[in-house]
């Protein structure tokens, strides 16, 4: 299967470090996709479109992540076939216009939902072939998917 989409679910420790419509988002009550704690947007990886996006809509987003969050590769039927293997963000991924060394979720979103500067990761596998037996990097393949 082809991976299409990126979903995740990242606890957001500042709320406050995101603005929506040029409103600072003090206590995390005007961003979208917010569910209990967690951020959890679903992002098409050809081109950046946050899915699920209200019309209109814009958003600065800097937020500080670092291991608290989880994140996975989906097939064309947001079907779960990937699970990022490392602990911090996958930056390539998840941070658009800035750097995010890991930590942060950082990207603006236009008011039709795509992501500003947005530019196509490359997906890399997790192989515990690695000459330095370090696998905890790229994307495994979840059991029972032909990714």
């Amino acid at each position: 299967m082809t991976p299409i989409y990126i979903e995740a679910s990242a606890e957001v420790r500042y709320w406050e470090d995101a603005t929506i419509n040029g409103q600072e988002d003090t206590n995390g009550t005007l961003i979208p996709l917010r569910k209990g704690a967690n951020w959890c947007p679903v992002i098409r990886l050809s081109d950046g479109c946050v899915m699920d996006w209200p019309a209109g809509m814009t958003a600065d987003i800097h937020f500080k992540v670092c291991d608290a969050g989880e994140y996975w590769l989906l097939d064309e039927n947001r079907q779960r076939i990937a699970k990022w293997s490392g602990y911090y963000v996958p930056n390539d991924f998840l941070c658009h216009g800035d750097q995010g060394y890991g930590d942060y979720i950082i990207f603006s979103v236009t008011d039709d939902g795509m992501i500003k500067s947005f530019t196509k990761p490359e997906i890399v596998w997790a192989c515990a072939c690695d000459d330095d037996g370090d696998d905890d990097r790229g994307w495994k393949k979840l059991e029972g998917c032909a990714a």
